[in-house]
């Protein structure tokens, strides 16, 4: 006897299509990107921070011309200070470069600005700068639509308190080194201080 073909079980074929079928589903009701970003910091200024000199930048309907140039000595980031200000600018963004950052931070702190410390790296790796902008610019750019993080920076007093405790490590660790240094031009001269004392820094030493 001749069996009727089998019909083929396509129920295992469609449930495997079910989850791609709701994926997309899903993606097609999802609200739709928006054109552009939003303004989160109309008031943002950014500086590009360096050894000699720092270049800020401010919105461009604020000042003619909207980037300046200022030098790192004291009277001239007063200087600084003083142009943000009537530029309307209440909030700053810059990158820790070095050291050289801290004056000027502290000096914009002490003046009423938000101060935002954010990591060079990262503002690297943000896609969509264009060639002919600025390290300012896109700064001032990145920081209106809110696209940067500060980093953590404590009070002043915290500040003073880091800065002693560094200072004190550093010092103890040079008086290390010293000491052997001094241990190791005893020994060219036969004097084993170290054999005979346990501290050759001490009273015996």
């Amino acid at each position: 006897m001749v069996l009727p073909p089998k019909k083929c079980n396509t129920s295992l074929a469609e449930q495997s299509k079910k989850p791609l079928v709701a994926a997309c589903e899903a993606v097609s009701q999802e609200p739709p990107v928006p054109a552009q970003l939003e303004r989160l910091n109309w008031d943002a200024a950014g500086i590009d921070i360096g050894a000699t000199s720092h270049f800020v930048a401010v919105p461009a309907d604020r000042d003619a011309p909207s980037v300046r140039e200022f030098s790192a000595f004291t009277a001239d980031l007063e200087r600084l200070a003083d142009w943000l200000a009537p530029c309307g600018s209440r909030t700053v963004a810059m990158e820790s470069t070095g050291v050289y950052w801290i004056p000027l931070f502290e000096l914009l702190e002490s003046r009423g600005f938000e101060v935002l410390l954010v990591n060079a790296h990262h503002v690297k790796h943000v896609p969509g700068r264009k060639t002919d902008v600025l390290d300012c610019q896109w700064l001032q750019e990145l920081h209106t639509f809110g696209l940067l993080r500060g980093a953590f920076r404590p009070e002043e007093s915290m500040c003073v308190l880091r800065a002693y405790l560094r200072q004190r490590a550093t010092l103890v660790r040079d008086a290390g080194m010293h000491i052997q240094h001094r241990q190791k031009a005893l020994n060219p001269m036969n004097l084993h201080l170290h054999h005979v004392v346990s501290d050759i820094t001490g009273g015996p030493g």
